[in-house]
C-alpha cells in the first residue's frame, strides 16, 4: 500500500450532524527517517518529540507494522507493536514517533463533534489509552474501507465516513469490555502476517520467506493459523485479494483487467475463474 492522506474541509452542514472526520491516513515510516515530516501535515498537527503537541479533536492511531513509542500528559511511555492502537484526547499533550531502528507503519483516522465528545468520555479513558487488538480483520477493514472512500470521494462520502468511524470506535470499545488482548506468541506471529496481507494484495507472497521472519517453522505457523482464522495462509490472503476485486468491481470504473491487476491477478482469465468459484458469478456479471 502506498501512503495517503487527507485533511477534510469541514463543512457547515457536517458540523451541525455532529459527527465530523478531519483527516485520515496511512503512512509507511522507513527505518532512521525523520518523523513526522513536516512537509505532509498542516501546521497546527506538526510537532517535534521534545514540544510534543496539543490537538482539538480526536484520533485513533493503529500501528500495523514495526515498533515505536507514545507518551502524554496523562500516562508514561509506552512501547506500541503491532496490533496495537492509541487514542489521542483534544487538550491533552502526546508525543509519539517509530523507533529508529525498526520504523513502523501506522493507519489514523481523526473526529469530532458533539456526538463524538458524548461518546468517547462515556467510553475510553485518556489515562489508559492504548488498545491491544491483536488480531482483528474487522478493525484493518474498516481503516481501508475509510481510505478507499476519501479517496474515490463520492457525493456524500462525509456521511458514510463517518458511519464507518463511528463503527471503529464500536468495535475498539468491545475488545476493551471483552479483554481478549491475546498475547500468546502464536497469535502474535499470526496477526503480523494478517497485516502484512493486507497490505500487500496487489503482490504475491512466499509464505516461508515471511514466516522466516518468526521463529517457528511453516508447519506450526500454518496449523497456528489455520486454528486462528479457519483458513490456510494462502486462502486467507486469497480471500482478501478477491474481497478487494468485488469492492473495487462494485465501486470504480475500473476495467475488469484493471482489477485484477490491482488484486495481484496477471490474468484475466484466472482471476474470472476464481472471482467465480468464491461468489456465485463472473467479474463480468458482477457489473451487470
Amino acid at each position: 500500500m502506498t501512503n495517503y492522506h487527507k485533511y477534510l474541509h469541514i463543512r457547515d452542514i457536517d458540523r451541525d450532524l455532529g459527527f465530523y472526520v478531519t483527516t485520515v491516513g496511512y503512512s509507511k515510516i522507513d527505518k532512521y527517517t525523520h518523523y513526522p515530516d513536516v512537509d505532509q501535515h498542516p501546521a497546527d498537527h506538526v510537532f517535534s518529540w521534545n514540544n510534543g503537541r496539543i490537538l482539538d479533536g480526536y484520533y485513533i492511531v493503529f500501528i500495523t507494522a514495526g515498533r515505536g513509542v507514545f507518551e502524554s500528559a496523562n500516562t508514561s511511555p509506552q512501547v506500541m507493536e503491532p496490533g496495537m492502537c492509541f487514542l489521542l484526547f483534544p487538550g491533552i499533550w502526546h508525543r509519539y514517533k517509530p523507533d529508529p531502528a525498526f520504523g513502523w507503519e501506522e493507519y489514523w483516522v481523526g473526529f469530532n463533534g458533539n456526538y463524538p465528545q458524548h461518546i468517547m468520555s462515556r467510553l475510553f479513558n485518556p489515562e489508559s489509552p492504548f488498545i491491544k487488538t491483536g488480531l482483528s480483520k474487522d478493525v484493518m477493514g474498516a481503516l481501508t474501507q475509510l481510505l478507499g472512500a476519501v479517496s474515490q470521494a463520492q457525493i456524500g462520502y462525509q456521511q458514510v465516513i463517518s458511519g464507518t468511524t463511528l463503527q471503529i470506535i464500536g468495535l475498539l470499545n468491545r475488545i476493551n469490555l471483552t479483554e481478549k488482548t491475546d498475547s500468546d506468541p502464536e497469535t502474535i506471529w499470526v496477526s503480523k502476517a494478517i497485516f502484512k496481507f493486507q497490505n500487500e494484495l496487489a503482490n504475491p507472497i512466499n509464505m516461508e520467506d515471511l514466516v522466516a521472519e518468526f521463529p517457528i517453522s511453516y508447519s506450526k505457523f500454518r496449523k497456528s493459523f489455520k486454528r486462528l482464522t479457519g483458513k490456510s495462509p494462502n486462502q486467507y490472503h486469497l480471500d482478501l485479494r478477491l474481497d478487494k476485486a468485488q469492492e473495487l468491481l462494485r465501486t470504480t470504473r475500473l476495467s475488469i483487467t484493471e482489477v485484477g491487476y490491482q488484486t495481484g491477478f496477471d490474468s484475466p482469465f484466472y482471476f474470472s475463474r476464481l472471482f467465480k468459484k468464491k461468489f456465485g458469478l463472473s467479474p463480468k456479471n458482477l457489473r451487470g
